[in-house]
């Protein structure tokens, strides 16, 4: 597998989401084929694992993540976040995003910073986090103040690098006078352009990009003819039934060009992602190897200019149906 660095930390070019592999995402799923799923992505290369707290039912994605790396925990940078799982009779305030419930209760408390990642490093069963983010910021809560307790932790030996997830080019400024800045984590794909300010501020600071659903949710792989019960997606008006169809005829043209080129959809959104900028990666999620090995190749593609136009001309025309996720 091919590396890239954020800041000074060096990861697998594509990494993996775990998020897909907790209940309630993509529908059920067991945790044997879960860990299966995972243990695949590591023996791939894909050993940039990222996980949250707030992912699955009282840490269940965390967990499962710390089974899957027993015994080859040193092959494995390990990134997860805190925020969104608050601990009870704790406060929250509300993020707007984008999906049908049209928030997110947040609480990035500096006095509740120590706790979150103690309770991480349990659930992972390790000492260190590798890399760790605020999940959202909060909007109580001043982001150079999160990030001071979170520099309390890197002092501590409790986290190794520091990252900020989902916030702007300002925010990622104000973070990174306080503590350098590993890697700032935002969606960005075929269909969610990335901010440039955001992109701008975080090549002037040396800090990685990393993309999540860099496959826009599953839709970049070409296959989502619709949802079934109990997938999240049902949540994000760009799955509607009239807008997925109406998405998926715009994509079309993006569909041949990866039939033509011999490659998967989703391996043209993420090498197409990856030829964007030096210092970006991708952590897409799959529960299945065969599709989780065909993700990782895309990290050996090289696209030609004329390739890369053809792409650029298409996405020009690409107007998605259903608004943003965020």
């Amino acid at each position: 597998m091919k590396t890239r660095t954020l800041g000074n930390l060096r990861v697998p070019a594509i990494g993996f989401g775990a998020m897909v592999l907790s209940p309630g995402v993509y529908g059920e799923v067991d945790d044997a084929r879960a860990e299966t799923a995972l243990k695949a992505a590591l023996d791939a290369g894909g050993t940039h694992v990222d996980t949250s707290d707030a992912y699955g039912v009282d840490g269940h994605n965390e967990r499962l993540v710390g089974r899957a790396i027993k015994g080859r925990r040193d092959e494995v940078v390990v990134a997860t976040k805190f925020g969104l799982a608050i601990p009870e009779g704790e406060p929250s305030r509300a993020q707007p995003v984008g999906f049908a419930f049209r928030e997110l209760r947040v609480n990035a408390d500096p006095r509740l910073v120590r706790g979150y990642a103690e309770r991480s490093l349990r659930n992972l069963d390790t000492d260190v986090i590798d890399l760790y983010y605020v999940h959202y910021p909060d909007p109580g809560v001043p982001i150079e103040e999160t990030v001071g307790a979170m520099a309390e932790l890197v002092r501590d030996g409790l986290i190794k690098h520091i990252g900020l997830s989902n916030v702007t080019a300002a925010q990622l400024r104000a973070a990174h006078a306080v503590h350098p800045v590993t890697a700032v984590q935002n969606e960005w794909s075929m269909w969610r352009p990335v901010d440039p300010g955001l992109l701008a501020a975080a090549r002037e600071l040396g800090v990685g990009i990393v993309a999540w659903s860099p496959l826009g949710t599953g839709f970049l792989t070409g296959t989502v003819q619709a949802l079934g019960e109990g997938d999240f997606r049902h949540n994000a008006p760009r799955f509607s039934a009239e807008n997925l169809a109406g998405n998926n005829d715009r994509y079309a043209p993006i569909r041949t060009l990866a039939a033509h080129l011999g490659i998967t959809p989703a391996q043209l959104a993420l090498a197409w992602l990856l030829h964007q900028d030096e210092h970006v990666v991708t952590i897409p999620g799959s529960r299945t190897p065969a599709h989780i090995e065909e993700n990782l190749a895309a990290a050996d593609l090289t696209l030609h200019p004329d390739t890369l136009a053809r792409l650029d001309e298409a996405l020009a025309k690409f107007e998605v149906s259903g608004g943003t996720l965020l």
